[in-house]
């Protein structure tokens, strides 16, 4: 399958994990409970042309808001660069976006910047591998990071694309 990488036995359980919440937090966010900084991304499939949701972080930074593809070049992620655009479910509100994704040379210094003055975990770092990153809205909003480097960061966005999304004029 495009997009998954062989990982260390622990990777391959955090990121099982995960994927088997998914649908616990799309119904959270479903019924307008809160849920940290998750939204339900809705996007068309790029073949059948049917709506897919799945929950992602949003993360905001300087009046911006992006989304980062958590698990790799996944099908949504696919889709939203087929078509280019998504509805944002957040506190019952929908909102139509146009995503645009940001080449890494860009993205790697934002989120290194957004997440400078948070200490760096080195804990959470061996726990989770070199390929599982929490997404930097989640980093974020608790207050850590992992990597270090504008290098490391270009090689984090390369594997979990980040899409900046704007509103999308009727």
């Amino acid at each position: 399958m495009p997009g998954k990488e062989a990982g260390s036995l622990g990777e391959r359980l955090i990121g099982a994990l995960f994927v088997s919440l998914a649908p616990i937090v799309a119904w959270v966010l479903r019924h307008d409970l809160p849920c940290g900084p998750n939204v339900l991304l809705t996007v068309r499939g790029r073949r059948t042309g049917r709506a897919r949701s799945t929950p992602v972080a949003l993360l905001e930074i300087d009046g911006k808001r992006y989304v980062q593809a958590s698990f790799g070049i996944t099908q949504w992620v696919y889709n939203l660069r087929a078509n280019g655009a998504a509805v944002v479910t957040r506190h019952g509100h929908s909102e139509r976006v146009v995503a645009r994704e940001v080449p890494a040379d860009v993205a790697a210094p934002l989120l290194r910047n957004a997440l400078a003055r948070f200490n760096r975990s080195r804990i959470a770092r061996s726990a989770l591998g070199d390929r599982i990153r929490p997404p930097a809205a989640i980093l974020l909003t608790y207050h850590f990071r992992i990597d270090e480097t504008t290098r490391e960061y270009e090689a984090e966005v390369t594997r979990h694309p980040l899409f900046e999304l704007l509103p999308r004029m009727a």
